[in-house]
């Protein structure tokens, strides 16, 4: 196993042919030079000892030299041992809603949009705990499984749409099943979930199953988004409006969001509700309530543990750069033997 630090530093290998072309226009420039000073004969009887092999392979080790140099500060780091990590930390689950309505731009930019920035940033500020997500509509399906990689949660976070369900609505019965499958450690006792919605379409029966849940150990927290005077839901093709969603009447459709049922699963769910129009506001708190978690040792994970290897590489652009400043281009007795570019026969 391998991982480059530093790959950026691959773009100086684009002095190498800047190299070869400089060295070729200027012995190109030197035979020009040379024919008008004098013949080929006489040239080669003034100096003897000169030799374009013995150039090209200054410029072979020079070449070699600053190879080996630029994979140094590329920074190759091989994965040579193996190191046991033992992390402490809550499991934290989202249940994101992206329905249709969420798409609704009564908050900037639009609900779906804030309700990924407070995740994000909630994300930010957790340590070594777990998270999942869980998207729903008038389905559920789990976006990311329970764990510890938060970039990679993150980057999930950014690609959900209303397009990933099959079906419109809002599921959130199914996103609260969908949450058993989450928590399999049974000695885990620091269990959320943290539902964002706007509230719209949840049924009453959702409160029974919000208690299932509470009664396995899970605190359940709301956050709504939206506002309760609502606003249309834009119909975009290729990022422009071209409308907004009407009912069967032909009239615009006005989602609003409706906090009470939220406001009813975070009671039975031994949480609380929060509004989420301001993104601070939910993201302190559920900062502070996870904070002030207790923290129990849930994994024990084995990884590479990755060492650098650039003094090999600078150690051997080293060695032909000194080569390099201590190699003469004049000929040498084996050089004359090998006569590589029949410089004796001219």
């Amino acid at each position: 196993m391998y991982k480059l630090e530093e790959p950026i530093y691959f773009y100086l290998l684009a002095i190498i042919p800047f190299l070869i072309v400089v060295f070729l226009l200027v012995l190109w420039w030197k035979k020009r030079t040379q024919k008008k000073f004098a013949n080929a004969d006489l040239l080669k009887k003034l100096a003897p000892n000169s030799s374009v092999f013995k150039s090209v392979l200054k410029l072979t080790f020079l070449i070699i030299g600053l190879f080996f140099l630029i994979i140094a500060l590329v920074n190759p780091k091989m994965g040579t041992k193996l190191k046991t990590v033992k992390r402490e930390g809550v499991d934290v689950v989202f249940a994101l809603d992206v329905s249709k309505s969420m798409l609704a731009e009564d908050i900037a930019p639009n609900r779906l949009e804030k309700a990924k920035q407070i995740i994000s940033k909630i994300i930010d500020k957790l340590g070594s705990d777990r998270v999942g997500i869980i998207i729903y509509a008038g389905n559920a399906y789990p976006l990311l499984p329970i764990t510890t990689d938060h970039a990679a949660a993150k980057m999930f976070l950014q690609n959900a749409t209303p397009d990933m369900v099959s079906s419109q609505g809002t599921a959130i019965n199914e996103a609260l099943d969908l949450t058993k499958t989450y928590y399999n450690n049974d000695e885990q006792t620091n269990k959320f979930l943290i539902i964002i919605s706007d509230g719209e379409d949840h049924q009453e029966e959702t409160k029974q199953i919000a208690q299932n849940i509470a009664n396995e150990g899970v605190k359940v927290y709301t956050i709504g988004v939206g506002t309760e005077k609502g606003g249309p839901i834009p119909i975009k093709l290729n990022d422009a409006l071209i409308g907004y969603k009407k009912d069967r009447k032909g009239e615009t459709v006005i989602t609003q969001r409706k906090p009470s049922v939220l406001q009813s699963i975070a009671e039975i769910g031994n949480g609380t509700y929060i509004d989420g129009n301001k993104t601070e506001k939910p993201v302190k708190t559920i900062e502070k309530i996870i904070g002030n978690a207790q923290k129990s040792e849930f994994e024990t994970k084995q990884f590479s543990d990755y060492k650098d290897q650039f003094q090999w590489f600078l150690a051997i652009g080293l060695f032909f750069l000194i080569i390099d400043i201590f190699f003469l281009e004049r000929k040498t007795k084996w050089v004359r033997k090998v006569d590589l570019f029949n410089e004796e026969d001219k």
